[in-house]
């Protein structure tokens, strides 16, 4: 997986083995052909999942990426539904960090199958649950989500990689309890990492927590500044260079893989305070599916409401996941099949606009 810079020293030798091969010749010696390269491998998808933490900018996911970069590891996709957010410097944004979500809501309203159809990823960098301890949430039932999510992620990929944080500490004003139940809460972690874990999809802990102060290293208690930025990505790197070291298995010619579909977003009509949208989604394989599953991020702070020809749930953070109602799921390649929805809009809202994505099952599942 790890990428080293070739040496131009290399290029120097090509000329001096040339010229031994012309003179080797007259001799009767020649040399045997050189191997051809094996195919290379898909990139490996990397989910960052979490709550604003991760995303919201999330800047810490930048410094992470460019950091892998440098030091060879350039096979790596970051995955999400979510767009880049900014962070002013040039990474992989693709990302799952939804702002103001509840790890436990994620878990209860199913909201990760569909995430991880529209992207596939094989590890999962997860720091969630923030909102949670917040909301004065148990211990015993927030583990149950990171649970339930875990079995979501072994479903989509029997080999999954998963790196869980204990999380960073925390001290709003507004929230005095709030810096001992980080603490209660992250104790719990490595032992229902040790029940959780597998050999085929183990469960890496990443301490997140020592080292990190709330006064110097975030802005409002909670939230990571550049500091934080930084120490979040100094802890994530080397656990997940040592995954990425040890291989990510991948099987392209898994039946289970998703098939490919594409989807495209047009505004029907407009009117003050929302709009009417349709969404296309065309089987781009050469192998019929059985199902399709769309994720649909509105511009401007605009939500989805009513959804016709599919069935949906919605984020905090207004992303809707769509999934085929029980008559169009079928696609032949090259078919397609829409679904129509309302849109509520801010006034300060410009012309409609969304990011869309989608997944299709192959019919061989």
């Amino acid at each position: 997986m790890r990428r080293t810079r070739r040496s131009s020293s290399r290029l120097r030798i090509i000329p001096v083995l040339g010229l031994l091969a012309a003179l080797l010749l007259p001799l009767g010696l020649t040399f045997a052909p050189r191997a051809t390269a094996a195919p290379a491998a898909d990139p490996v998808r990397v989910m960052p999942l979490g709550d604003s933490i991760t995303g919201s900018p999330g800047c810490w996911r930048a410094v992470l990426w460019n950091r892998l970069l440098n030091s060879g590891y350039t096979d790596v996709d970051f995955v999400g539904t979510l767009p880049p957010q900014g962070c002013g410097q040039a990474h992989d944004g693709d990302n799952e960090g939804h702002g103001g979500e509840l790890v436990t809501n994620v878990a209860d309203q199913n909201l990760l199958p569909g995430r991880l159809a529209a992207t596939r990823p094989d590890i999962v960098v997860m720091h969630f649950g923030t909102n949670d301890v917040w909301s004065s949430i148990a211990p015993d039932r927030i583990l149950a989500a990171y649970t339930k999510l875990v079995t979501q992620m072994r479903a989509s990929n029997p080999d999954m990689r998963i790196l869980v944080a204990q999380l960073i500490p925390m001290n709003p004003g507004s929230c005095a309890a709030c810096a001992q139940r980080v603490v209660d809460f992250n104790a719990r972690i490595p032992d229902w990492a040790r029940a959780t874990g597998t050999e085929r999809s183990p469960i890496t802990v990443v301490d997140q927590w020592t080292g990190f102060s709330t006064v110097t290293d975030t802005y409002d208690g909670v939230h990571p500044n550049a500091s934080g930025d930084d120490k979040i990505a100094a802890r994530w790197f080397p656990a997940l260079a040592a995954v990425l070291d040890a291989g990510v298995p991948q099987n392209p010619d898994d039946p289970d893989a998703p098939a490919a579909c594409t989807a495209r977003f047009r505004a029907v009509s407009t009117w003050q305070g929302g709009y009417q949208g349709e969404v296309t989604v065309t089987n781009t394989s050469a192998s019929a599916a059985s199902g399709w599953t769309a994720t649909v991020v509105p511009a401007d702070g605009a939500r989805i409401g009513q959804v016709w020809n599919g069935t949906h749930s919605t984020a905090a953070d207004g992303t809707a996941t769509v999934t085929n109602a029980a008559w169009n799921g079928a696609l032949a390649p090259g078919a397609s099949a829409t679904f129509g929805f309302v849109a509520t809009a801010p006034a300060t809202a410009g012309a409609p606009a969304a990011t869309v994505t989608c997944t299709a099952k192959s019919s061989a599942n």
